[in-house]
């Protein structure tokens, strides 16, 4: 089995001008990137309504992804990491907008003015610490925050990624929630091993009332429904959580300490690790 390429290199090393070139003249590759691209659209459940929309491609790569959305009519802004990409994409001459730019540094674009996104097997490479600057936590916190000012509000984001294993795919769903959004999982043809493929389907405020989410494919490449007996995963529904309880300072004291430490960790901030000298009460100078 061949090894994940976020484990081999930054994806700004790893897709160079060789491996640029090489990825977008497969054959293969092209007819994967596009039904992912495509079933990325359709879970972004547009408006049928013949309006073009302003779409941003997180990851574009060479542009291939994008093509879907310039078939369906939409513009589109793509951005990537990797200049060699960006590179083939240009010499392509594709019809969105390119930008290179580090995903895992926040989106700089004014709030609410793109009314939907897709990420084709990107979003999984934040989850890696490839400089000694880098830390995971802090950069999906500021991916899906900045994503979350973007869209506007009742917009979409869909993002197809390969999580390495649970704790990943835990990792990336909860700074989304964090961020604002709700929203779930949609897995396509969950049995299958080759055929199995993620779906971060992300609402980015109350969704519209009729952009109603397609079921995840089974494995006949039919939908299926919550009332069919074998049905696959489908978007499970999940609200912005609830601010916690603040923590009770009255008593202070180690166990205090402790927990509020405990807080800062989960949000990614560096916290000197606890020892018998946590929270203890030293002895008056005077």
């Amino acid at each position: 089995m061949a090894a994940r390429p976020e484990l081999l290199a930054p994806p700004e090393i790893f897709y160079d001008q060789s491996e640029a070139r090489k990825y977008t003249s497969s054959s293969r590759i092209i007819d994967i990137q596009a039904k992912l691209s495509e079933r990325a659209l359709e879970l972004l459940a547009l408006p049928d309504d013949g309006v073009p929309r302003l779409l941003l491609d997180i990851g574009c790569g060479s542009g291939l992804s994008g093509e879907t959305l310039s078939e369906s009519g939409h513009q589109w802004i793509g951005l990537d990491i990797s200049e060699a990409m960006l590179d083939v994409a240009v010499e392509r001459e594709v019809d969105g907008d390119l930008l290179h730019a580090d995903m895992g540094q926040g989106l700089g674009f004014r709030p609410g003015v793109i009314d939907g996104a897709i990420s084709i097997s990107a979003v999984q490479w934040l989850c890696n610490a490839d400089k000694s600057s880098h830390e995971p936590r802090l950069r999906l916190k500021a991916f899906f925050g900045s994503l979350y000012r973007s869209l506007a509000r009742g917009a979409r984001a869909v993002l197809q990624l390969y999580p390495q294993n649970i704790a990943q795919r835990e990792l990336i769903f909860n700074y989304a929630m964090r961020a604002g959004f709700g929203g779930g999982v949609v897995v396509d043809y969950p049995h299958s091993t080759k055929s199995r493929k993620e779906y971060l389907v992300l609402n980015c405020g109350p969704p519209s009332l009729s952009a109603a989410v397609p079921n995840a494919k089974g494995e006949d490449g039919m939908s299926c429904s919550d009332d069919e007996e074998n049905h696959t995963v489908t978007v499970s529904d999940r609200n912005r959580p609830r601010k916690k309880r603040k923590l009770d300072k009255t008593n202070g004291g180690k166990d205090w300490v402790i927990q509020k430490k405990e807080q800062m960790r989960r949000k990614g901030a560096a916290v000197p690790a606890d020892t018998k000298y946590t929270a203890r009460k030293r002895k008056s100078r005077f």
